[in-house]
C-alpha cells in the first residue's frame, strides 16, 4: 500500500494542497484529475522522489519499484530496439519479443527497429521513452499525459495494455474517455485538498457537485439561524429575566464557527458565433494532390471532398500521414500541386491550427491579441471574450510570452469568437486544455450550427460530434459516410502484419527439391495445427472483446444518465443505475480476467508454433 500522510506543497504564495491523506492499494488503477496548475504533475514528482513535500510523508512497500514517464530524451543505444530493450527487467533481458510487441503497439514499424533513435521526430522519441517505461514493468506506473504525441491507433492499443496492467498506476491525462476506460479509482485535487473515490471521473465529479450543493444549502440554513440568534441577543441583551438565555446563545455562537462560502470556480463558458450560410455546399475539393517536395510520392493524392453546411467531419489516422496538411490545404494555408478547392462566396471560416500558438505575438497582451484579430473587435468585446476564457480583470493584461500552453490555447479559441463563422477547422484543439476546459469546448462544438472539420485522436469527441470521417490508413485517404462507431464496426483499423524475412526465403530456395518438398509438407502440417489451435482462441478473444465493448458502452450510457438523474434529483433512477453499474463493473472485471488469460494462452501457443516454423526455415 502507498500511503500519503498530511502532505502539503506550495510554490511561493500559490498553495497546491495542504494536509492531504490518501492511499493507493494493490491493483488499483488511479486517474489523477484537477485543473491545470493545481498540482497534478507536482504530485507525480513527489511520488517519484523528484521533489520533496513541504510537510507530510509518503511511504511505499519494501522493494517497491516506480516508473515515471521521463520527458527528457536521452538515448545510449544505436538502434530503437536496443534502446527499448534497456527497459527489460533482468529476468527478461533476452526476451526481445516483449519490447517488439510494445514498440509495434505504440506505432513503430518493424522496419524502424534497426534505425537510430536520433533519426525520429521528438514525438516518436517520447513514444520510445514510454515504451521503455512499459517494458520495465514497475510496481507503480506514473503516467503524465502519456497520450501526447500518440495517434488514435496507438491510443487504442494503450487502452488495452493498461486495462490488463497487473500492478498499480496513477494516470494524468486531458482525455476523459481514455482515462475512464482504464481506471478503477479517481484521485482529485480540488480546493487545495485531495480525495479519492472508486469509479470513473463522471462519478467523481457528480459526487463532488452533490456534496458542494449540500454544503451550500447547509451554510445558508446555518447563516439564517445565526442571524436569528444574533437578533435575539441584541434584542434581549439587557433584559434581566432573559440574561441566562442570552449568555447561553452567546456561548453557542462563540463555539460554532460560521461555514465559509465556497469561492466560485472559474468555468470556460462560451459559444462560437455563427454566420448564416444560404447554400447547401460550402466547400468542395476535387482531385487534390500535395507533397512537401513538390513531386511524387504525394502525401495526399487525388482526394475529393464535399462539405455541406451541416457536416461534422472527423479527420483521423496515424501521425505523419497528412491530417494536418489536409486541414491547411482546406484552410488556404497551403496550395495543392494538383486539383482545386471551391469555396462558397458566403463562406466564413474559423481556423485553429497546431502551429498557431507560435503565431501569437509574444509582446502583446491577451486583449491586444484578441483586438488584432479583426478591425471590428472593440475593447469591450475583447474584454467580454477574455472573461469567457477565464482571463477576467487584470489577467487580460498578461503578456502572451508568460502564458502556459493551455492558456495560449484558450487565447486561440478566443480569437475564433471575434468573427462569426459557418465553418470551423480545428486541428487537435484539446491539446494543452485540462479536462474541464475540454468538456466546455465539446459542449460549445455540439451547440455550433455551422459545419465542422476536426483533427482529433480523442474518441469522446469523435463519438459525440462527427457524422462523417476522413480516414488516413494504409497510406491512403478516403471518406467514410457514417459515425465513428459505425466505422469501428464496419471497417476498423488495419492491424500491422509482419513481413516474411527475405533471407529465410532465399535459404529455402537453395535447398534440394526433395528436401524442400518434405519441409513444405512438415511446414503445412504445423500451419494446419496452428490454425486449429489458434482459430478457436481468436474467436474467443473476439467474443470477449465484443462483450466488454457492449458492457462498457452500457456503462458509459448509464453514467450519462446518472449525471442527468443527479441533476434532476431522481433518487430512484440513481439507485437503479448505480446497482446496474456495479454489476457491469464486476462483469467487465471478470471478462478482462478471461481476456488476459486467453491472450496469454494465445501468445504462448503462437510463439511455440513460430519457433517450430523457424526451425524448419533454417534447415
Amino acid at each position: 500500500m502507498i500511503k500519503a500522510v498530511n502532505l502539503s506543497k506550495t510554490y511561493g504564495e500559490q498553495v497546491l494542497f495542504t494536509d492531504v491523506n490518501f492511499t493507493v492499494n494493490p491493483g488499483e488503477r488511479v486517474g489523477l484529475v484537477g485543473r491545470n496548475g493545481h498540482g497534478k504533475t507536482t504530485l507525480l514528482r513527489l511520488l517519484s522522489g523528484q521533489e520533496l513535500p513541504d510537510s507530510g510523508t509518503l511511504t511505499f512497500p519494501k522493494n517497491y519499484t516506480l516508473g515515471y514517464l521521463d520527458q527528457q530524451l536521452r538515448f545510449s543505444r544505436p538502434t530503437i530496439l536496443e534502446e527499448a530493450c534497456l527497459g527489460l527487467p533482468a529476468a527478461q533481458k533476452y526476451e526481445t519479443w516483449r519490447a517488439e510487441k510494445i514498440l509495434l503497439g505504440l506505432g513503430f514499424a518493424r522496419a524502424d527497429f534497426n534505425r537510430p533513435p536520433v533519426e525520429f521526430s521528438g514525438g516518436f522519441q517520447v513514444r520510445l521513452n514510454l515504451a521503455k517505461l512499459l517494458i520495465s514493468e514497475p510496481n507503480l506506473l506514473l503516467l503524465d499525459e502519456p497520450t501526447n504525441y500518440l495517434d488514435i491507433t496507438s491510443i487504442r492499443w494503450l487502452v488495452r495494455f493498461l486495462q490488463s496492467w497487473p500492478n498499480e498506476f496513477i494516470l494524468v491525462t486531458h482525455d476523459r474517455n481514455f482515462m475512464d476506460q482504464v481506471i478503477t479509482h479517481t484521485l482529485g485535487i480540488h480546493r487545495q485538498k485531495i480525495r479519492k473515490m472508486a469509479g470513473n471521473t463522471a462519478k467523481f465529479y457528480a459526487q463532488l457537485a452533490k456534496e458542494e450543493e449540500i454544503y451550500e444549502k447547509t451554510r445558508i440554513n446555518e447563516e439564517k439561524k445565526r442571524q436569528a440568534t444574533e437578533r435575539f441577543i441584541n434584542r434581549f441583551r439587557y433584559k434581566a429575566t432573559l440574561s441566562s438565555r442570552v449568555q447561553s446563545r452567546i456561548k453557542m455562537l462563540a463555539k460554532k464557527e460560521p461555514l465559509e462560502k465556497l469561492a466560485p470556480l472559474e468555468e470556460l463558458e462560451f459559444s462560437f458565433p455563427e454566420a448564416a450560410m444560404p447554400g447547401k455546399i460550402i466547400l468542395q475539393a476535387q482531385g487534390l494532390s500535395f507533397s512537401y517536395t513538390g513531386k511524387a510520392p504525394y502525401l495526399i493524392e487525388d482526394f475529393s471532398l464535399t462539405v455541406e453546411k451541416n457536416d461534422r467531419i472527423g479527420i483521423i489516422g496515424k501521425n505523419g500521414k497528412g491530417k494536418t496538411t489536409l486541414l491547411r490545404l482546406l484552410a488556404g494555408e497551403l496550395s495543392p500541386h494538383a486539383g482545386s478547392i471551391t469555396r462558397h462566396p458566403e463562406l466564413k471560416m474559423g481556423y485553429f491550427g497546431q502551429t498557431n500558438i507560435e503565431r501569437l505575438a509574444p509582446d502583446r497582451t491577451i486583449l491586444e491579441e484578441l483586438e488584432s484579430t479583426s478591425p471590428d473587435c472593440t475593447l469591450q468585446q475583447a474584454r467580454k471574450i477574455s472573461g469567457a476564457f477565464m482571463f477576467s480583470g487584470d489577467l487580460a493584461l498578461k503578456k502572451i510570452r508568460v502564458l502556459s500552453g493551455g492558456e495560449k490555447s484558450r487565447v486561440l479559441l478566443g480569437k475564433l469568437l471575434v468573427s462569426p463563422s459557418n465553418l470551423l477547422l480545428l486541428d487537435e484543439p484539446t491539446n494543452h486544455l485540462d479536462m474541464e476546459s475540454g468538456d466546455s469546448l465539446l459542449e460549445a462544438l455540439d451547440a455550433y450550427n455551422g459545419a465542422l472539420l476536426i483533427v482529433t485522436h480523442n474518441e469522446l469527441y469523435l463519438h459525440a460530434l462527427v457524422n462523417k470521417l476522413i480516414v488516413f490508413d494504409q497510406d491512403k485517404v478516403a471518406v467514410f459516410n457514417g459515425s465513428y462507431q459505425r466505422f469501428l464496426e464496419e471497417i476498423g483499423w488495419e492491424s500491422e502484419r509482419d513481413e516474411p524475412s527475405l533471407n529465410q526465403k532465399a535459404s529455402a530456395a537453395r535447398q534440394p527439391t526433395n528436401q524442400r518438398k518434405a519441409l513444405r509438407r512438415e511446414k503445412a502440417a504445423i500451419i494446419t495445427r496452428k490454425s486449429m489451435v489458434l482459430r478457436p482462441l481468436e474467436s474467443t478473444l473476439g467474443q470477449l472483446e465484443k462483450a466488454i465493448t457492449a458492457r462498457e458502452n452500457e456503462l458509459q450510457t448509464n453514467n450519462e444518465q446518472l449525471v442527468a438523474a443527479s441533476t434532476a434529483g431522481d433518487g430512484e433512477t440513481i439507485a437503479r443505475l448505480a446497482k446496474r453499474n456495479a454489476e457491469l463493473n464486476a462483469e467487465i472485471e471478470q471478462l478482462y480476467t478471461e481476456l488476459v488469460k486467453c491472450t496469454e494462452e494465445y501468445e504462448q501457443a503462437a510463439r511455440q508454433f513460430e519457433e517450430e516454423l523457424k526451425k524448419i526455415e533454417t534447415v
